[in-house]
């Protein structure tokens, strides 16, 4: 199973992605280069757009990397940083800084190469004038316990988010402006990966508000946040960038990576391993727990008509949304708790889930605010919990997955892959 996840995340990997997009720009020779990275990839992506620059004779000017760990900078003129995620803090905010400090050196005749991938709006992530820093970092905070999905999240974020909705593309006009990104959203929209940096908000403020409602957050909001949307909507306070300004004229944008490609990959390294691959379009969403169920009974029923040796292969980004006395989501993250509602289902199916076996894992090795990048369950896991004394139903119930799945030694360690297009999810059935 690890193997298969292997086989996901290399197919996703950010170096080689990054530099045939760099090379397919066709950008002339000796060109002033400034590179912006930005997202849980954003190192092996700057080291390959570093390298494939000093090929072709750039000069690489300057620049920003700004990553979830701490590490060397890929080349001297350009500054390594740490950011915080996936809860935006002090790192986060100097990074903001430094960016407007760097951006303020470019030239019009400059060529800005900013590489965004997954993690980008937290690790960057600093309030616009008007919201506090503590009243920003509650707002992440209670978004991440919503339910949202990326798409609403971020709509809410890069509103409050200093460098999100175009924000950063003005920064670098009149340069011309290459993002090259790697998604981590459904459907690969420019403007929700890392908040759309580089492009304008398609999102107004009517409809920011509404989504808050939705969720019965704007009354728990902080009031420096209610009282900027009003602000906005009585436009005593700018909108976000609109389509029209001129410096969206000076921007390009590709995707250069996806959560189809880490599907494919699982499914080229299950057909290796002598298992016949399926792998499933629809994007995988809604509550984690549940998609785990539904995944855990297609599993049974494919055994059930006789499909032996199979591997399917699922992809997306399901959604916690907290409730009882779970106040973060240090308990575990949505794939521990999808292989945990799987394992349920799975228990109780008895014999019909003989030689089921499930992989949920982040394809950046994290799952939540644990030490675990996901879980691998079976039939036995959910009894192996409760004969090691923990109440596998109560921490389910619960949102506290970890420690269930610790009990059962069913976790995934976490790990650095480098890269992040959401989640994987790998069913094989024995033959």
């Amino acid at each position: 199973m690890l193997e298969l996840y292997d086989g996901a995340v290399a197919a996703a990997a950010p170096g080689p992605l990054t530099a045939r997009a760099f090379e397919a720009l066709n950008l002339e020779r000796a060109r002033r280069i400034w590179i912006f990275a930005i997202g849980k990839a954003a190192r092996p992506m700057a080291a390959a757009a570093v390298t494939t620059a000093l090929r072709s004779l750039h000069s690489i000017v300057g620049g920003v990397v700004v990553g979830p760990d701490d590490a060397p900078s890929p080349y001297p003129t350009i500054q390594s940083l740490r950011g915080d995620h996936p809860v935006p803090g002090r790192g986060s905010f100097e990074a903001a800084e430094r960016i407007a400090e760097v951006a303020s050196g470019r030239r019009g005749t400059d060529v800005a190469l900013v590489l965004l991938s997954g993690g980008a709006t937290s690790l960057i992530g600093a309030p616009v004038r008007g919201i506090p820093e503590a009243d920003f970092v509650a707002l992440h905070e209670l978004l991440l316990g919503s339910g949202l999905d990326i798409a609403q999240m971020n709509a809410v974020r890069k509103r409050f988010s200093r460098w999100s909705a175009g924000r950063l593309a003005l920064a670098l006009a009149p340069a011309t402006t290459y993002c090259l990104a790697i998604s981590d959203v459904q459907g690969d929209e420019p403007g929700v990966i890392g908040s759309g940096p580089c492009v304008p908000d398609s999102t107004g403020v009517q409809e920011v508000t509404e989504i808050l409602q939705r969720v019965n957050l704007l009354a728990r909001a902080p009031r420096s946040v209610r009282e900027y949307l009003s602000a906005v909507a009585r436009r005593t306070i700018p909108e976000t960038p609109a389509r029209g300004h001129p410096a969206f004229a000076h921007v390009g944008v590709r995707i250069i990576g996806n959560n189809a490609m880490a599907r494919q990959g699982a499914a080229v390294a299950a057909r290796d391993h002598g298992f016949d691959p399926i792998v499933v379009p629809e994007w995988l969403s809604g509550e984690a727990a549940r998609a785990g169920e539904t995944i855990a009974r297609d599993l049974i029923t494919r055994r059930g008509r006789g499909e032996a040796g199979v591997c399917v292969v699922w992809g997306g980004e399901p959604t916690v949304t907290l409730t009882g006395t779970a106040a973060t989501t240090a308990g575990g993250g949505r794939c521990q708790e999808l292989g945990l509602a799987a394992a349920r289902v799975l228990r109780q199916a008895g014999d019909a889930s003989a030689g089921i076996a499930l992989l949920a894992a982040g394809t950046d090795g994290r799952d939540g605010a644990t030490d675990a990048a996901g879980a691998i369950v079976d039939a036995t896991t959910w009894a192996t919990i409760a004969d090691a004394g923990v109440n596998p139903a109560h921490a389910l119930a619960e949102h506290r997955s970890y420690s269930a799945l610790r009990a059962a030694s069913a976790l995934i360690p976490r790990r650095q892959t480098g890269t992040n297009v959401n989640d994987v999810v790998i069913g094989t059935i024995a033959r």
